[in-house]
Formats: structure tokens, sequence, C-alpha cells
């Protein structure tokens, strides 16, 4: 069949807290066999938090592999199991202490489809209501920083914000509300 990949054998060659490794072997559509390592893992959700003036609410934290902090928008990996919808609302009020009256799906993202099955769920949330402090994970650190979401965009254009999950969810919501 036309761009279609048989799995002939698939094992698992490690198994983490946060993801797997499985390590296949394929036929390929010319009947040649090929090797596909892929990093399976539950997924996550972004939630993009509007305000009625159209300001962002954005975390900074440190990210370990690049060895910098970064600018994001709140997000979460998902249970296994678990539905992206309560997780985004749940990583909302965690990450920023906020809650929304309205909550919108603005569709899914591969991240990194060459060998990754992590899907990333986006969401917008407007109607924001404080409902407390931060409830971060015991090794979550994070600062919640406002932004307008045009200079978020002017961010995203001028090199600035590098976060793939963000820079998508800033455009779609500039573009949805017209900004």
């Amino acid at each position: 069949m036309h761009l279609n990949e048989k799995t002939l054998s698939s094992e698992t060659v490690y198994h983490g807290k946060i993801f797997d490794i499985t390590h296949n072997t394929v036929e390929l559509e010319n009947g040649e066999t090929a090797v596909r390592d892929v990093l399976v893992h539950h997924g996550g959700v972004c939630v993009i938090p509007v305000t009625e003036d159209n300001d962002i609410y954005m975390v900074k934290q440190f990210r370990y592999p690049f060895g910098e902090v970064t600018l994001e928008i709140p997000a979460g990996k998902l249970e296994k199991g678990e539905d992206h919808r309560e997780c985004g609302l749940r990583e909302l009020r965690e990450e920023t202490g906020f809650t929304c009256s309205e909550y919108t799906y603005i569709g899914k993202i591969y991240p990194v489809p060459a060998y990754d099955t992590e899907i990333i769920h986006v969401y917008m949330a407007r109607g924001l209501r404080r409902q407390g402090e931060q409830s971060l994970d015991e090794d979550e650190f994070l600062d919640v920083v406002k932004i307008p979401l045009s200079e978020a965009v002017e961010m995203i254009m001028s090199g600035k914000l590098h976060d793939s999950k963000t820079q998508i969810a800033v455009l779609k919501v500039a573009r949805i509300l017209g900004i």
C-alpha cells in the first residue's frame, strides 16, 4: 500500500517516568525493511489564558535540556487515559491560579511526528477568574507574567519566543481574535 509501513516487530527498549522508547522493524512499501525508534508519550495539553483586554498569561520556567528560562503558555502532560479537557483546566488553575467561564478547543499538535507519538491539545481560556494562588507540583517552579497578545505575536516573529506549542497557540488565537 502506498505511503504505509507495516510493523514487523516492536520492542520497548526504555521505560521511563514520562515516556517509553520502542525499537521497531517495519516493512516499507517497496518490500525493504527499516528501523523506526519511537518515543511513546501519553500526550499533553496547553491553555492560552486571554483577558478581556487581549492580554495573555504566560509562565516563565527553567527548561533543563536547553539550560535556560523559557516563556510558555500553561501546559502539562496527560496521565494515561486522562481527559485532555479536564487536564487543561487543572493546569490552568495550578499554574496561574485562574479558572475560566469560556474554554474553547482550538486543535491538536503533533510536535515531532517523525519519532514521537505525543499529541498536544490546545485550548483558549476566556472569562478568567482568580481562584487563589498557584498550586504547583513539588518539583515545579515558575513565574506567571501577563503580556499583550500582540506583543507575544511580535516576540514569535522576531525569534524571541521559541516554544512550539506556545507559538502555535498564540498565532491561532491572534488569528481567531483578529489581532
